[in-house]
């Protein structure tokens, strides 16, 4: 145990375990030390010069984000000094900065421009000279990268390798010329990116966003010809109050359905309903495989940045994949078969939209090859979360004001299980509901699966069941599914069940999801208070397991007749490329 040391932060004394670093130190006495480039366990590298601090022994200003306290050490934070250093600082990045903030995506919640403006920067253009510049590179199908907007703060290349093993970005050239790009200067959508968009979340400037699709559903919406339904994902409901200023894990479905009325939507529908649909054929899939031993583990299908990186980087384990499409797909898939059929409208006048906390769905929106309509994709378009919070403020749609609205039949009946796919440990854990019920025909004594919850990297359990012992893995973040897929390959673990999800936490830290600034992130396990709206959202609800939910028995009953059925297949099911990685 490390011994506790006694340090004074702008005269305030303050006992820390030695090892602490000063901005955490001051953070403990109530000081905020304005940063840039820091971000916890996955950028410390102390380089933008931002969170410079006067210390006792020395020499001159250190960082305080990598700078440890040691015992007797004071502490100055905010001298006149360290405030004219910092506007420099600022000023010198604004010299190389595309300066359009009224236009730019992230105006509002950029970290330069608040800095900017706490530390009273008057003149923009202070320092004049060359200029570096840049084409857009809008070669992803998911987002776009600014390099006249990036600071090389450097959080997006360490978050793309710390948290997902990818590491397709990462600083070019050196001294005034520096960008971030990929290997070889290629175009971002031809290297082994997995659409995740991580790296848009953790960047402090506009230099990074997703396409925006705002333009092309608000044309669907005025075509008098289309039929334009909407399916929100579980995570959102979680997620876009912070876009009003509802706190961290608020859940305002109600208010989020009002707002997608507002803006015009034929008829809105909950992606809880596909996700419900996805465990009724994804359990039933590993029931028949686990008894067959065919192909184990199974490895889920929900996420499409996992998907990705499994076809990328570990082809081999295509076979292992589930073949269930995720519950975007699923529910598009039924909306332009068995939705289309019972309302008596063409599959190709209907037009579906998706809000989703996640940026690889764009992705999965343009996989055509195994759609459920020879011709026409299941999905016409994906908002991120932050798209539809600019819909609906361009809209002058008063959010917080809204009634509460509820979902549309025969799509809006979500259960409990459909909720928590938004968490790590959610999918696994709504399977696990299923599996137990089918398996023994008995009730769940208790519905929680606490085992496989929380934000850990990796977790696992092992359940008998029916007299089956089941050995479950679930990991987030794709730096841990490499893990997992290393151990299983060595042969150290073996497993019957492994649940993916490409982003740390899942769903609720989307690529999509609202904007949380370092300042934030840094003290705050963003994903954990998400999550914990989630479990509370499942607690609440009447129904909490799939199999349950009576409009999925009624799906099956009018249409696919059961569960992993030959039409079922043919409309629900789908199949996996190989990749290149470059």
């Amino acid at each position: 145990m490390m011994a506790d040391v006694n340090v004074k932060i702008n005269g305030i004394s303050v006992t820390v375990p030695a090892g602490t670093t000063i901005l955490d130190a001051a953070r403990k006495v109530g000081i905020n030390i304005p940063t840039l480039c820091y971000l916890r366990d996955v950028n410390e590298i102390g380089a933008c010069r931002i969170c410079l601090v006067e210390a006792t022994g020395a020499r001159g200003p250190v960082p305080a984000c990598v700078a440890k306290v040691s015992e007797g050490m004071e502490v100055q934070t905010n001298t006149p000094k360290l405030v004219a250093a910092r506007k420099v600082n600022l000023e010198l990045l604004l010299s190389n900065h595309k300066k359009e903030c009224l236009s730019c995506v992230r105006s509002g919640s950029c970290e330069l421009q608040k800095l900017c403006h706490d530390y009273g920067i008057e003149d923009e253009n202070a320092f004049a000279g060359a200029k570096n510049t840049y084409e857009i590179d809008r070669s992803a199908s998911h987002m776009y990268r600014d390099n006249e907007k990036c600071i090389l703060c450097r959080r997006c290349a360490a978050v793309c390798t710390v948290n997902q093993a990818v590491g397709v970005i990462g600083a070019n050239a050196r001294g005034f010329d520096t960008h971030i790009g990929c290997a070889f200067e290629k175009p971002l959508g031809e290297v082994g990116c997995i659409s995740c968009g991580q790296c848009i979340t953790v960047c402090p400037t506009g230099a990074l966003s997703e396409r925006d699709d705002t333009a092309k559903v608000a044309a669907a919406l005025e075509d008098p010809a289309k039929h334009v339904i909407v399916q929100t994902a579980p995570a959102v409901r979680v997620g876009i109050g912070e876009e009003f200023g509802y706190p961290m894990g608020s859940v305002v479905t109600g208010k989020l359905v009002a707002a997608l009325r507002a803006l015009g939507f034929d008829k809105v529908f909950d992606t809880n309903f596909s996700a419900d649909l996805t465990i009724m054929e994804e359990a039933t899939e590993f029931i028949t495989r686990y008894t067959k031993k065919d192909h184990l583990p199974m490895i889920t299908s929900c996420s499409p940045g996992w998907i990705k990186f499994c076809e990328t980087y570990y082809p081999e384990f295509i076979p292992n994949l589930s073949t269930c499409k995720s519950p975007q797909g699923m529910f598009g898939a039924t909306a332009k078969t068995y939705y289309a059929e019972k309302m008596g409208i063409d599959p190709k006048d209907i037009y579906v939209v998706s809000v989703m906390p996640c940026t690889a769905k764009k992705f999965e929106a343009e996989r055509l090859d195994h759609t459920a309509v020879p011709g026409l994709p299941d999905i016409d378009a994906v908002l991120t979360v932050r798209e539809l919070a600019r819909m609906i403020k361009k809209a002058g749609i008063l959010f917080n004001e809204l009634p509460d609205d509820t979902y549309d039949l025969p799509f809006g009946l979500g259960s409990g299980a459909g909720t928590i796919f938004g968490a790590t440990g959610g999918v696994m854990e709504a399977a696990l509901r299923t599996a137990y019920e089918t398996l023994t025909k008995e009730e769940l004594p208790k519905l929680e699966f606490e085992d496989v919850r929380g934000t850990q990297g990796i977790k696992e359990a092992t359940y008998t069941i029916a007299g089956n012992v089941i050995r479950v893995a679930v990991c987030s973040g794709t730096v841990n599914a490499k893990k997992v897929l290393e151990m299983v390959k060595s042969g150290e673990k073996q497993y019957d069940f492994i649940e993916v999800m490409a982003c740390p936490g899942g769903c609720v830290n989307g690529g999509g999801q609202p904007i949380q600034p370092a300042s934030v992130r840094n003290f705050t396990d963003v994903r954990a208070v998400r999550a914990a709206g989630l479990y509370n959202d499942d607690i609440q609800l009447p129904v909490r397991k799939s199999h349950e939910n009576p409009d999925i028995k009624r799906v099956y009953e009018e249409f696919f007749g059961e569960p992993n059925s030959h039409k079922a297949h043919e409309i629900l099911h789908t199949g996996y490329t190989v990749r290149q990685k470059y």
